[in-house]
Parts: C-alpha cells; structure tokens; sequence
C-alpha cells in the first residue's frame, strides 16, 4: 500500500499536496470521481486546465488534461435541495451562451462591427437630407473664386460626382481586401484601414472653412476606399472569430450595425440638429468618431485564430486567440476542426485569381458569391427608397411628415435585420434569401401597379407606403444581410481573401451602376422602370433556388466539399 501511494503522490500528474485535509493524495483524484468517503452532493469542482505540448512537436497534438480541485459545499438536511444541488453540477448554459456566446466574443464583435459598418452606412446616408445646402454652397464657392454663378447643370454634375466617387473609392477599397487581410491580417487590416477615415473627416470638417468643394470630393473618395475595406475585412474577421453554431448569427452583425449607422445619419441630418447651413461639415465629419472607437477598442482583441493557425503557422497564438474569444481553455476540438483546414489548405498554398476563375472547386462558389452581391444592389431597394419621398407626398403627407416616414422606414429597417439576426441561425441562409427575394418580388410588383394608378384614389398612396415599409422589411430579412458573410462561409481560409475581394468591389461596381444608370432610366421609363426589378428578382430567385447550397450548421469542409461533389461527381452542373 505504501508503494502505491508512493507511486502516485509523485506521478507528474497528481499534487504533492491534498486539497482536501486528513485526505492522502491518493484520495484526491485528477478524474471527475470525488474523493472516498465523500457524495458529490458535498463537493463542487474548481477545475484549472493546464496544457501539455508533445515534446517532439509542440504546436501539434495538444493535449489538456483537468486538474481538478475539489472543496466542500454546504451540507443541507433537505433531501430536495440536495438532488437539486447535485444535478446543478451538470447543468449546461441555454441560450445564445449555449451557442458559444461571451462577453468577450461580444466585445470583439462590438470592436469590429461599430468601427466598420458603421462608417459604412453612415456615410451611404449621411449627404441626402443636406443635399440642397451643400448644393447652395456649392455654387457661392464657385462665386467666390469665378464672380459668376453655377449653372443648375453644373451644380448637379458636381454633386453627383461627389454621390458617385464614394462608389468607385468602394470599388478600389474592395479590390484591396485581399491584400490588407493577407498582408496584414483582419484585425491589422481594419486598423490601418481607420487612417482613410481619420483622413476623411479632416477633409470633410475643414472643407467648408476652406472653400474648397474638391476636398469633399476628395474625402468622399478616401472614404469610399475605407467602406470597401471595411465591407471586406469586417464580415471576415466576424466570421472566423465565430463559433460554427453562430456564424451566420454574428456575420449578420455588418448589416445591423450598417442599417443603424442609416438611421443615424438620417437623424443627424434634420435641421433640428446639424443639417444647417453651418453644422453639415460636422455631421459628415463625425465619421470620424467610429475610427477613434476602433482604433482604441479593437487592439484589445486578438487576432482572428484561423488566420494566425492557418496563414501564419503560429498554432499557439491561435490558440491563446481562440482561448481568449472563448473565454475557456476548452477548445481543442476547434483547434482540431482549424487544424484539418490547414492541412487542407497546403495542397492548394495559396490562389491567385486565375486559380479562382480556372478551378471549378472554386469557381462554383465564386459566381454563387458575386450572384449574391450582384442580387442584393439590383434587387430594386436603391429605386424604391429614391421613390419613397414621392410616394409618401402622393398619399398626402407634408414633406415634414414625409421626412419622419422615411426615418420611420429606417427604424424598420434596423428591428428587421435584428430579427434576421436571430432567424438566420433558425432557418438558414438559402431560407432567408428565398423568403426576402420572393416577397420583394411581390412587393415591386405591387408597387408598380400603385404608381400606375397612384391619382387614382387616396387609398392607393396609403397601400404605396404600406408597400415601401414591407419591401424594406423583406429586404432586411435575407438579401440585405446574407451577402455580406456568406461569401466567407464558401471558402477556406487560402482562397477567401481573394474571393471577398472580388464579391465586394461587384457589390461596390452594382452600387455604381445603380447610382449612375437609375435616374436616366426612371426619367426614361417612369414607373415601368420596376419591371426591370420584376424580372431580375426572378432571376435571383431561381438562381438561388437551384445553385445556392445551406451552409448553416457546417463546417468550412463539408462546405467546400459540397463544391467538390458539384465540380466533379456531377456532370450536368
């Protein structure tokens, strides 16, 4: 007996000490089993985990072993209290803490989306209510410097290059995503990013002060490259800090956070508040605030692991990150899950753009990603919010009123894709798409049957508005959400830098062509320009229907090994 306590009292896994006094160290167990003597019900474990490395590869193979620490409980004479106590030892959290969410996650999630998509939406919005002010000083800057007034076309061609060089900075800050994730990493990336727009806001402050509507033009430009970047990097970053049972979840955080910034610029820009003729340089500005919020928040966090494991072969800095997001050291199995996507991914080091568009394993999911991004800018939202005003004054609203309708519509906007946020994990991707593309097409059809017949009755204005809202809703609900992450569920870790570059800077040329060819069309067309978006909803529709795969619920390998299956094991795709 005396030999087997030696043994164990110095096997390197055991305490010198018992944690327990009078107990010898043979009592006190490394295993979940309680000491002899002792019911469970008297016990409650404090376990601190200690990793092991194998000595001959410490980044493979890591192994956790419990130590675990046991310490009286309160002993209850209630027999029912004590069931209770005991069957509290096993109980699971519920809920979105079940589902691996953590006030650390959370953080993360607040540091990237909050310094990312907010500049996003903020600045898609933030230039529409003070339009007609900064047209006015527009033309008295042009005054000032030539003694001759604008002509009305002029005023209109430089307000619309300063609406239009946001998108083509978008289309640049897209195209470089993948350099910045690569090269720097997502988290770096969305760092250095925040340069662009501390840039912006200088520009945009001080333009007015210097009389120079090129520096708006110019700011417009730095900070369309900085929402390209963002709409890049961010759903990227979100993506690989997420838990699988959470991915789509968190991904969906860029669209929420992007549909409150709209409503926030709507807001800012009343005159009550800083769209005045003095104050509008300050509301474009504020862009400014989100970058210093990142920039002081998001070095806090670590890096994104699957980037630091797989790109960078640093598994225990992956590990430490993926530690820290998940608030416990119990992490192997995604280590393990992390660890076949690396092995994965060095048959295939790294792809270029020609592997991308030449490798059908990739191609497939390429043009799923682009048809996504190309379905969410022409699905017809751009046109109907631009008919919103006029549809709301048709109905009899005061353009007072008609203002507070439309931040109404953002408000919406805002409560739907937070419950998209939390359908998206419920019902899945290709669901979600489905039900949105679907009812939109329903909703424009409708809608264009109202403004067909909008002088008709006052009833049809009422339904026009009913319509509005009810296309934003159903817009929320898939198409305005699922793009912007779905593109990095398709593909692993050495391809999807690549990809998002490509899929955003369509996403930014869709927006472009939007921006430039609706209002010659709507001017040509009318109300028909909506059979336009009939027929392409179709199309979206029945492309998501037979080529869009579900990804909820799956791992980045059977994702791409569905792709697989696709590219090679059937001969019709």
């Amino acid at each position: 007996m005396s030999n087997t306590r030696s043994s164990v009292k110095h096997h390197p896994l055991v305490q010198e000490d018992s944690p327990l006094p009078g107990l010898s160290p043979i009592d006190s167990p490394v295993s979940g089993t309680p000491p002899r003597g002792l019911s469970p019900d008297r016990l409650l474990p404090e376990i601190d985990m200690e990793v092991f490395s194998t000595p001959h590869d410490p980044s493979l193979n890591l192994l956790e072993v419990p130590n675990t620490n046991w310490t009286r409980s309160p002993i209850s004479s209630d027999p029912s209290s004590r069931a209770s106590s005991t069957a509290n030892l096993y109980d699971k959290p519920t809920g979105l803490a079940g589902m691996g969410l953590n006030a650390r996650l959370a953080f993360a999630i607040s540091a990237a989306a909050f310094g990312s998509a907010f500049q996003h939406g903020y600045n898609l919005g933030v230039i529409n209510n003070p339009q007609t002010l900064m047209e006015e000083w527009i033309n008295s800057t042009y005054y000032d410097r030539y003694d001759e007034p604008m002509t009305e076309q002029k005023i209109t061609f430089i307000f619309s290059i300063i609406v239009s060089i946001y998108c083509v900075g978008g289309m640049i800050g897209g195209a470089l995503t993948g350099l910045f994730a690569e090269r720097l990493g997502r988290k770096g990336g969305l760092l250095i990013n925040n340069a662009f727009a501390i840039v912006a806001a200088v520009l945009f402050g001080f333009c007015k002060m210097a009389g120079s509507y090129e520096m708006l033009i110019a700011g417009r430009f730095v900070i369309g490259i900085n929402n390209g970047l963002n709409a890049g990097l961010c759903p990227m970053y979100l993506s690989e800090i997420a838990p699988v049972s959470l991915r789509g979840a968190i991904g969906t955080a860029y669209q929420l956070v992007l549909t409150i910034s709209i409503l926030i610029s709507q807001i800012m820009g009343l005159e009550n508040l800083l769209g005045t003729e003095t104050l509008w340089p300050i509301a474009l500005a504020l862009t400014g605030i989100p970058a210093i919020f990142q920039l002081l928040a998001l070095p806090v966090c670590p890096e994104s692991p699957k980037f630091l494991l797989i790109t960078k072969d640093k598994p225990m800095d992956a590990q430490r990150a993926l530690t820290w997001l998940r608030n416990t050291n119990d992490v192997q199995t995604e280590m393990g899950e992390m660890r076949n996507e690396a092995e994965a991914s060095k048959l295939v080091p790294s792809v270029s753009l020609r592997e991308i568009t030449m490798n059908p394993t990739l191609r497939i999911p390429l043009v799923i990603s682009v048809m996504m991004m190309v379905a969410q800018q022409l699905s017809g939202i751009n046109a109907v919010i631009f008919f919103s005003t006029e549809i709301y004054k048709s109905a009899g609203l005061t353009t007072d009123a008609a203002l507070q309708a439309t931040i109404a519509m953002g408000a919406m906007n805002v409560l739907m894709t937070f419950a998209s946020l939390v359908m998206v994990e419920k019902f899945g991707r290709k669901t979600l798409m489905l039900v949105g593309l679907g009812g939109m097409l329903v909703d424009v059809f409708l809608l264009f049957i109202c403004l067909l017949y909008k002088d008709s009755h006052v009833t049809v204005g009422y339904l026009s508005i009913f319509l509005v809202i009810f296309f934003v809703v159903m817009f929320a609900t898939g198409p305005g959400s699922i793009p912007w992450f779905f593109v990095t569920e398709l593909f692993a870790q050495n391809a999807r830098p690549t990809a998002s570059s490509i899929a955003v800077a369509v996403n930014w040329t869709a927006a472009f062509i939007v921006g430039i060819g609706f209002l010659p069309l709507k001017e040509l067309m009318g109300p028909f320009v909506f059979i336009i978006f009939v027929v392409l909803l179709i199309l979206f529709i029945i492309f998501t229907w037979f080529k869009v795969p579900e990804t909820k619920g799956r791992s980045i390998d059977e994702i791409t090994s569905i792709f697989k299956q696709t590219a090679y094991g059937d001969s019709r795709v």
